[in-house]
């Protein structure tokens, strides 16, 4: 009998530590201001892009993400409990995010690109799981990968990880400024744009001695954001970089198919100091690997390339390659034209462009594909063009313009 209080009172107490933990679970609760950060980092991290395969579906996965290995698809970020990420706990998510395995022990293949995000700080994961948690939850199973033998067994993963994973967090470099290492962060980390700028090996990893150097991606070229001369961001100031982030244009330049998609969904909603602090960090990054010496182009491939401009190019781009700066990109000193592979310029002359539309660029431009000409014709117009008024680049021959066209 007398154990009966003693029972009533370790209940008082259970009800009580209880009633402690739901409190304390609800001032846990993140605020709208957490939210909103999540939101922010969400558009910088351009998770859209490729977890968004259905524009009616935001975030729900699905979209199919070709490798050089094969094809992988995006997963669904909604918080849907059985196909989502509705059942996650935080520690779960900070581990994919870190270190690229999930929930169940499965690895990621690296086409997520957790070598990046493993250096944002936890307090910016939970942030972004927060927002993620406010849309609306989406039924919505990712096909399994595609890949080719024997890249679909995911228990290779552990052994690329041990040769070419780094996990850690960025730690500010103190003898720069705050926009500096702000701008880092988000270049390194946070908008990972070494998953498409920075060359790779053989096994898809980073070549770490080339960050930023330029980079095969779907079929194009992404370019060089270093310091280099003709064919990096040496020409350009850091208004002009922000300009092409924010707009997807400058005096300098426009943005191509795959590039044209992280402006919209991403640059160009992110805010003007974050764009700045990128700007800041990419001017300040010496030029990296040599560019190629270049062997002048004969005589006879320049001629014959300057006829064909002369006949489908200088409507728009003018006699002197001058174009009309935000409308028709310039062609001398051009970056994209100078890099060491054609792909891009020659993706853009077989296909065509149509010049992405942003509030700050709300102008359209559009520039029409020329697929009738013959190899030969592509090779030697995109020739003149990387080796007219000053500019230097190796020349073009047919059998690349071929492959280009049976890349498509």
């Amino acid at each position: 009998m007398r154990r009966r209080p003693r029972t009533t009172c370790a209940i008082l107490a259970g009800v009580l530590l209880c009633s402690a933990f739901a409190a304390r679970e609800c001032t846990a609760a993140p605020t709208d201001d957490i939210i909103a950060r999540g939101h922010a980092l969400t558009i910088a991290g351009d998770c859209a892009s490729c977890h968004t395969a259905d524009p009616a579906k935001p975030f729900a996965g699905g979209k199919r993400i070709d490798t050089p290995f094969g094809a992988v698809f995006s997963p669904n970020l909604t918080p849907d409990r059985d196909t989502g990420i509705g059942g996650w706990s935080d520690d779960d998510f900070v581990r994919a995010l870190r270190t690229g395995v999930s929930p169940d022990g499965k690895h990621y293949y690296p086409a997520f690109p957790y070598p990046s995000f493993t250096k944002l700080i936890r307090d910016d994961i939970l942030a972004i799981r927060a927002y993620l948690a406010t849309l609306a939850p989406v039924s919505n199973r990712a096909p399994p990968p595609r890949l080719r033998w024997p890249y679909c067994y995911r228990v290779l993963m552990r052994a690329w990880n041990a040769l070419f994973f780094t996990p850690g967090i960025i730690q500010p470099d103190q003898s720069r400024t705050a926009e500096w290492n702000r701008g880092r962060y988000l270049v390194e980390a946070l908008a990972h744009c070494g998953a498409c700028h920075t060359p790779k090996n053989a096994f898809g990893a980073d070549r770490r001695d080339q960050a930023l150097g330029g980079s095969m991606v779907q079929g194009m070229f992404a370019p060089r954001l270093d310091g280099a001369e003709r064919s990096g961001l040496k020409s350009w100031s850091a208004g002009d970089i922000a300009e092409y982030l924010q707009s997807g244009r400058n005096g300098h330049s426009h943005a191509g198919p795959l590039m044209s998609e992280v402006v919209v969904n991403s640059t160009s909603k992110m805010s003007d100091a974050d764009v700045r602090a990128i700007a800041v960090y990419l001017k300040s990054l010496p030029a990296g690997a040599s560019e190629p010496v270049v062997t002048p182009p004969s005589p006879a491939q320049m001629s014959n390339g300057e006829r064909i401009y002369r006949g489908a190019c200088v409507a728009c781009h003018e006699l002197d390659g001058s174009g009309a700066p935000r409308i028709y990109p310039p062609l001398p000193g051009n970056a994209n034209l100078q890099s060491a592979s054609p792909a891009s310029t020659l993706r853009i002359i077989l296909d065509g462009a149509q010049t992405v539309t942003t509030p700050r660029a709300p102008n359209a431009g559009s520039m029409p594909a020329y697929p009738k000409l013959t190899d030969q014709e592509v090779a030697d117009v995109a020739t003149y063009i990387r080796n007219a008024w000053g500019n230097a680049a190796p020349a073009v021959s047919a059998d690349e313009v071929a492959k280009a066209r049976t890349a498509k």
